[in-house]
């Protein structure tokens, strides 16, 4: 036995030692932290931190993005991130951190594996063990806002080619190296036929490359609603940012709280490791935090690293500790638990139930496994069509502005309908239809084709500018415009009724 003993301790010793950037965070984020990092170093994990300040008081102090200069150099540096929950102060000028890490460092896949565990499980899945990968870096998450009129703000909703082959190749990746069997698409391309459209296209294309691997698609408000009541009958879900930031949250709740769950960021270089609840300020300072979702986002950055037989230890200790009824306040069950701890008692019990005499060998590691091949750009023809306007028009009645803007010389461009809302009002518009200041207005040229069908003609740019200014020189005010264009051949803008 001490033979064996010493060649463990000696394989510890030839391990490399790995550097991480670790940011407490905010809140409760020092004290799960310090209980983290205490069960990381009695476990043997081979990391040595570098610890950075970011959040709350950076921005106090000035900083608007929450992470100065020397804190992007370290973690640019370490190329690993274990990070806190972070505060962002209320009031203007404060943008999210998060969203800047994940963007700003190209972390595109966000991975949140929830499982239920007894005797937390307050579902009727006992076998739940699903992982939702979401995209990190566009959608709606874009944060790009307009007020356009006194009535209506807009929000874009961005979705890339890239960023969809990105994180649906990722998801069958992580499938097949983790043995996972099946992976599904949540979209919601029956309204957003464009850009849900792509990212349901893209996950049909690429799994195509996946034999070995079972694949389907659902509609996201029944797959939210089968997640939480039939969760044990999913593997892998990938979807985009806003539907998995919202069923990710879901899933972790179905298993027992959002508190459990530990959340992975990846990008091609960097990666980031955090839970993925926020900093609960109302508790900071008392001990009674759960530290586990660090310490499972800590877990995920060891196997990510190849440090498997660490992360597997610590995993097990976790769950005796969880089996013998020692719980923090926010898992507290007077007839299933044992005894009530705060965080540090409860790092305590975790270290107290490893096992000291695990082998820790570092074996290839999970980002030297999965390749996402750059992306390809292929050379499309674009063409344009026509331009849907934006006007500003406080009137309420849609054949008025429908007639005026009919008259008006926009060269070849000739009105063909307007929508108020994403409601076709004009022509033929029904009275019942209720119209905000808010109109789109939709300029092309079109003839009917060999099979009767209405067809938009090529035009120039020029022809548009004759347009706006001669929609600005009879009054109306416009807003934006959208060039409507096809490419390839391929119409790539929404019909609206009767088109």
């Amino acid at each position: 036995m001490e033979a064996q003993v010493a060649v463990k301790n000696q394989s510890k010793k030839n391990q490399k030692s790995i550097a991480v950037a670790v940011a407490p965070g905010d809140g409760i984020g020092p004290e799960i932290m310090d209980a983290t990092l205490k069960i990381l170093e009695a476990a043997g994990a081979k990391i040595t931190t570098h610890n950075i300040q970011i959040g709350k008081e950076v921005y106090l102090s000035g900083e608007l993005s929450g992470i100065d200069k020397a804190a992007w150099d370290t973690i640019r540096k370490t190329k690993l991130i274990l990070k806190g929950p972070i505060t962002t102060p209320q009031g203007s000028g404060y943008k999210s951190l998060n969203v800047t890490l994940r963007k700003s460092l190209g972390l595109f896949a966000n991975v949140r594996p929830v499982k239920t565990y007894e005797p937390l499980r307050r579902s009727g899945a006992p076998k739940m063990d699903v992982v939702i990968i979401r995209e990190n870096e566009e959608d709606l998450y874009a944060g790009i806002e307009h007020q356009q009129t006194q009535d209506v703000v807009q929000c874009l909703k961005l979705i890339t080619r890239p960023g969809c082959e990105k994180i649906v190749r990722y998801a069958f990746e992580y499938a097949r190296i983790h043995d996972r069997q099946r992976v599904t698409c949540m979209i919601k391309d029956n309204i957003m036929k464009l850009t849900d459209g792509l990212f349901h296209r893209v996950f049909k294309e690429i799994a195509q490359e996946y034999p070995d691997i079972q694949s389907d698609s659902q509609i996201i408000d029944i797959g939210s609603a089968r997640l939480a009541a039939r969760p044990d009958q999913y593997d892998v879900v990938v979807t985009s940012n806003l539907y998995g930031d919202i069923i990710s949250d879901i899933v972790a709740e179905v298993a027992g709280s959002v508190g459990l769950a530990g959340s992975a960021n990846v990008g091609r270089d960097i990666a980031m490791f955090e839970a993925i609840h926020g900093s609960a300020p109302d508790i900071a300072g008392s001990s009674i935090a759960n530290p586990t979702g660090l310490l499972m986002g800590a877990c995920m950055m060891l196997e990510h690293i190849g440090q498997f037989d660490v992360a597997g230890n610590i995993r097990q200790a976790w769950f005796k500790t969880i089996q013998a009824g020692i719980h923090t306040a926010d898992i507290y069950d007077a007839v299933k638990s044992q005894r009530k701890v705060g965080t540090s008692e409860f790092a305590d019990a975790v270290i107290e139930n490893l096992d000291h005499q695990a082998s820790q060998t570092t074996t290839t590691s999970e980002r030297a496994k999965i390749n996402i091949p750059f992306y390809n750009r292929p050379k499309a023809v674009k063409s344009l069509l026509g331009v849907d306007v934006f006007i500003d028009w406080q009137g309420s009645d849609a054949d008025e502005i429908g007639d005026r803007l009919a008259k008006i010389n926009g060269g070849s461009l000739k009105l063909k309908m307007i929508t108020n809302r994403g409601v076709k009002v004009y022509p033929n518009g029904l009275d019942e239809t209720y119209c905000t200041d808010h109109w789109r207005c939709r300029f092309g040229d079109m003839k009917i084709d060999d099979q009767g069908k209405k067809k938009y003609l090529d035009v120039n740019y020029d022809s548009v500018l004759t347009l706006l200014s001669a929609i600005d020189k009879a009054g109306f005010e416009v807003i934006k415009t959208e060039n409507l264009y096809s490419f390839d051949g391929v119409r790539g803008f929404s019909l609206g009724q009767g088109e």
